[in-house]
């Protein structure tokens, strides 16, 4: 049976940050994941997972100045400088959270741009090589052009074919169920094929990026083949509440962990 990672960037929003990592554990997650930590303290960040008793399964370097719109810069020449010290940060979180995956952000370029191509690679290269002492994978994710209009890495065969040709062990494919969707369709061919180099899974509904019970693609045949494929890593729930988060929480009850909380705010014991 899969074990499932709320993303307190699009669930529990109706707490403060901070907040939202108790909010999780009382509604029966045993992880968490988000976009990013970086307007808190590393030390703020721990102590909200240990309140909690979760675990990290994710998070993404620094993207560079996101309310600006950018998203990443791995592929984008001459923010080499920039990129490097961006993987420093995100390791001091890391040491802080005990995550053992981050993501890297790509940026906005032409993926047949030879010198985005080559600042991409590159990029791989430093911060694989950084992580890999600290027993931390590189995880590189396509985002669908409607999203993310304009974004380098938006093709699941181009990214894997990324990750193999780095020759490094710690870099690996982050399958988002929903991305894959819609940019390719027939996600459990897809996913058959390439959970060999993939280590982290995300889910959304097709249709708005809602809970996962509803538009495709079929979840819990995609759940009955996970556990089939042997993967035993968190299932990020990336996807943005119809309504409320607990009220959307119907999918979930069959996974969530016992909670032991007096408070259960999804009224069981």
């Amino acid at each position: 049976m899969p074990r499932f990672a709320a993303n307190l960037s699009m669930m529990f929003n109706e707490w403060a940050f901070l907040d939202r990592f108790k909010a999780a554990s009382d509604a029966g997650f045993e992880a968490v994941e988000f976009l990013f930590p970086y307007e808190h303290t590393p030390e703020q960040i721990g102590l909200a997972l240990a309140g909690g008793e979760l675990k990290q399964a994710l998070f993404n370097l620094p993207p560079g100045n996101w309310d600006a719109g950018e998203r990443g810069m791995a592929a984008i020449p001459g923010r080499e400088e920039e990129f490097r010290a961006s993987v420093a940060k995100a390791l001091t979180y890391a040491h802080e959270t005990g995550v053992k995956r981050l993501h890297m952000m790509a940026g906005h370029a032409d993926p047949e741009d030879p010198k985005a191509q080559a600042a991409y690679r590159a990029a791989i290269a430093y911060a694989a090589d950084e992580l890999a002492p600290h027993g931390i994978e590189l995880l590189l994710e396509p985002i669908n052009g409607k999203d993310m209009p304009g974004y380098f890495l938006n093709d699941f065969d181009r990214a894997a074919a990324y990750v193999r040709e780095s020759g490094r062990e710690n870099v690996r494919l982050q399958f988002d169920m929903y991305h894959c969707e819609l940019i390719h369709g027939d996600v459990a061919s897809r996913l058959k094929a390439l959970f060999p180099i993939s280590t982290h899974v995300q889910i959304a509904s097709a249709n708005g990026r809602h809970e996962p019970d509803a538009a495709g693609p079929d979840y819990p045949s995609l759940f009955a083949l996970l556990d089939e494929l042997g993967y035993d890593g968190f299932v990020g729930c990336e996807y943005r509440p119809r309504a409320g988060t607990l009220e959307g929480l119907g999918w979930f009850s069959p996974y969530r962990r016992h909670v032991l909380h007096k408070h259960d705010p999804l009224g069981e014991a």
